[in-house]
């Protein structure tokens, strides 16, 4: 049995594992800097939008969420409670610095650095804690290989894997967490006898059961099926980014939103263009889908709360889900849109990123639609192109064969195809002309946004990817006498289109050693990226939600 004991000094966090010892960073080593990389920002909303029996499915649905960011901290490190609880007994300055960098992080590895652990010299395992830490790809594959019976248990998202004796097992979530599901679904069920909207009363009882069943079709179809409700709540495991040995395993994550029914409805139009924008893909007919699902919600919200994987280093957007392709293809997927957060990323990260890196004659160009419009068109272009396909006579799904390339590739794909749509918008007459110029300059000033995540997370690497192929085919300029960068309108929409059809095609194809070869090429930190965004070390790389509603329970 693993030991791990905790030793707390006056200036130095000692972890003993397995009798290897290793030091913490000290007072000295920057930790206030690293947590200035967050910029504090309240996140409040409007209560008086809410009956006295909404306000009481928020709290029971703020409270489940407490319980995803638990589940999730044992995802990310089979070491992290132990850590968190030592942690919480130090009462110096480095230790709550310590304390406070390791909230933000979910962990005691650096998100922004390349996954470096900040306390201890421990890497972190490829694998979170979804495989034995000591697990390799090659034996993996190799049981799969002796065992292909295990493939369907060993490749869901939602089994942990572990060793029983000199054999792999893989051990449902259900069985795996039901201590930590059981006391979800009882707050899920308590916030249904308060909810007066049948359909998000249907969601809850469903997705409370799918805690125990492991099965999250049904529940994921009834949040497809919510009809006229106020609060938008997403709860389960989603997200396979944290598994960055094969993407297989999901990330346990919650929204708690309430909806804006005027920008709602604005959004609502754009659901007709989906089978246009799927028609319109720069992607041989024989790859293209007629059959994913064409209903396609989209909803702007408020964000109350959030937890999990979606709160971990970088803040989320908005999102897309859900990822079962059998969803997909009978329901589509569902668009949400965290408006409080875009406006708090425009104002504090964006507008600033673009006075520094662009050309002066394109920062007129740089607006919050566009950059709100372009989250609206990535989320929407997770649904559209190659989803599942058939290999060798064989069922299977892209993200399957694309393995830990997969969330790197379709992130990429989708912030390609947020332009490459939008432009199409234009022509369709959704969005006057000025949107065009808009559209390719403030997705610019955004890639060094994301890079600043880092170029190993999977949306850092994908707007790399885009911002080296694009500056290769001309779409980009970089001038290094003045040390900006602009957008070159004759050469972008040829490279644009190229490379949309690249990424479709290695998806349509499932062809990994593809992923990986224009990963290699263009994931990578090329000279101007890495010079620019080094001019934006005195920026926030993001913000850091300070949730009102958690500040009302914190006593409790």
């Amino acid at each position: 049995m693993l030991k791990t004991i905790f030793l707390v000094l006056p200036f130095i966090f000692v972890i003993s594992l397995n009798g290897c010892k290793s030091e913490s960073p000290s007072a000295g080593d920057g930790m206030q800097d690293k947590i200035k990389q967050f910029a504090a920002t309240p996140i409040s909303y409007d209560e008086s939008l809410l009956d006295d029996r909404e306000k009481t499915v928020i709290e029971k649905l703020y409270r489940a969420g407490k319980v995803i960011d638990e589940i999730f901290l044992t995802q990310v490190y089979d070491q992290n409670l132990a850590i968190r609880d030592s942690l919480q007994r130090l009462t110096d300055k480095p230790g709550k610095l310590l304390y406070e960098y390791f909230t933000i992080m979910s962990g005691p590895f650096d998100r922004l650095d390349h996954n470096k652990p900040f306390i201890g010299t421990r890497t972190k395992p490829p694998g979170a804690n979804f495989y034995p830490a000591d697990l390799s790809k090659a034996e993996f594959e190799n049981w799969l290989l002796q065992h292909p019976d295990d493939k369907q248990n060993f490749t869901s998202e939602f089994t942990v894997i572990r060793r029983a004796g000199d054999k792999l097992t893989a051990i449902p979530y259900s069985e795996f967490y039901r201590n930590y599901l059981d006391l979800l679904a009882r707050y899920l069920l308590e916030a249904a006898e308060y909810c007066d909207n049948p359909s998000l009363q249907k969601y809850l009882q469903t997705r409370a059961a799918a805690f125990s069943s492991n099965d999250y079709y049904d529940s994921d179809v009834a949040w497809m099926d919510l009809r006229d409700h106020k609060i938008e709540v997403v709860i389960g495991p989603y997200e396979v980014y944290e598994d960055e040995l094969f993407n297989y395993k999901a990330s346990f994550e919650s929204f708690v939103t309430i909806k804006d029914p005027l920008e709602s409805a604005k959004l609502e139009k754009l659901t007709s263009y989906l089978p246009a924008l799927e028609r319109n893909l720069p992607l041989p007919e024989k790859y293209k889908s007629s059959s994913r699902g064409q209903e396609s919600p989209m909803v702007v919200v408020q964000l109350v709360f959030c937890a999990g994987d979606t709160k971990a280093g970088v803040q989320t957007l908005a999102f897309n889900l859900p990822n079962d392709e059998r969803v997909r293809q009978a329901k589509g997927s569902k668009k949400v849109m965290l408006k409080n957060i875009h406006e708090a990323k425009f104002n504090k990260l964006l507008y600033p990123i673009a006075q520094i890196v662009l050309d002066s004659s394109q920062l007129a160009a740089v607006t919050f639609d566009a950059f709100f419009n372009h989250t609206l068109m990535h989320e929407i272009s997770h649904g559209v192109g190659p989803g599942l396909l058939e290999l060798n006579g064989q069922k299977t799904e892209v993200k399957k064969e694309l393995k830990e390339t997969y969330s790197r590739i379709e992130e990429c794909k989708a912030d390609v195809l947020g332009m490459y749509n939008n432009i199409f918008l234009v022509e369709k007459g959704v969005y006057p002309p000025s949107a065009v110029q808009q559209t390719y300059i403030t997705f610019l000033a955004g890639v060094f946004r994301s890079v600043r995540f880092g170029i190993n997370e999977a949306h850092g690497a994908g707007t790399a990817i885009i911002y080296n192929y694009l500056l290769e085919k001309g779409g980009y300029e970089f001038n290094l006498q003045t040390q900006k960068v602009k957008v070159n309108f004759a050469e972008i929409s040829a490279g644009l289109r190229d490379l949309a059809e690249e990424l479709l095609t290695i998806e349509a194809r499932g062809d990994y050693q593809g992923a990986k070869t224009l990963i290699e090429k263009y994931a990578v930190s090329s000279a101007s990226l890495a010079l620019l965004t080094a001019k934006l070390t005195h920026l926030p790389v993001d913000i850091r939600p300070v949730f009102e509603i958690e500040n009302k329970f914190r006593d409790d």
